[in-house]
């Protein structure tokens, strides 16, 4: 399927998440690359090309975030926060996809700017639908801002 063509970012600290989000990507013919980074500080050395990234060209930026909350070393609403206020990436699209049901959360990611808030469903195939759905939404209906 013709998409965006950056790739998607997918940070995630569950490896059975992981797992099943990239076959969700590709049980819907989504080609995008998929970059994945398992802990906040990962995810925003991705972004801005420090730490373990450094030296990667920041300018190639993904099509979508799908940020998890619950992460090792910086938490995904730091992360949010953090690409919101950077004038590089505040108009990236972010997905908080998370397991996470606290009320608190789910206020604070929209307060911080993410796009959109998915419940990481439990079922398996629920799962999967959830992601092909978003994958089709984000890569190919939604009209991005150019960056």
């Amino acid at each position: 399927m013709a998409l965006k063509s950056g790739p998607i970012l997918l940070v995630e600290d569950n490896s059975d998440d992981e797992e099943l989000t990239l076959r969700a990507f590709r049980k819907s013919n989504l080609t995008n690359d998929v970059v994945v980074t398992r802990d906040g500080v990962e995810a925003l050395d991705f972004l801005f090309g420090t730490g373990s990234h450094a030296g990667r060209d920041a300018s190639d930026t993904p099509s979508l975030i799908l940020l998890d909350l619950k992460l090792p070393k910086l938490d995904g609403l730091q992360v949010l926060e953090r690409i919101r206020t950077n004038e590089h990436t505040r108009l990236l699209p972010v997905v908080i996809l998370t397991s996470s049901k606290e009320q608190e959360d789910l206020m604070r990611g929209y307060s911080l700017g993410a796009n959109s808030y998915i419940r990481k469903p439990v079922d398996f195939n629920q799962f999967i639908q959830a992601i092909q759905q978003l994958g089709l939404y984000w890569l190919v209906l939604n009209e991005q801002p150019p960056l």
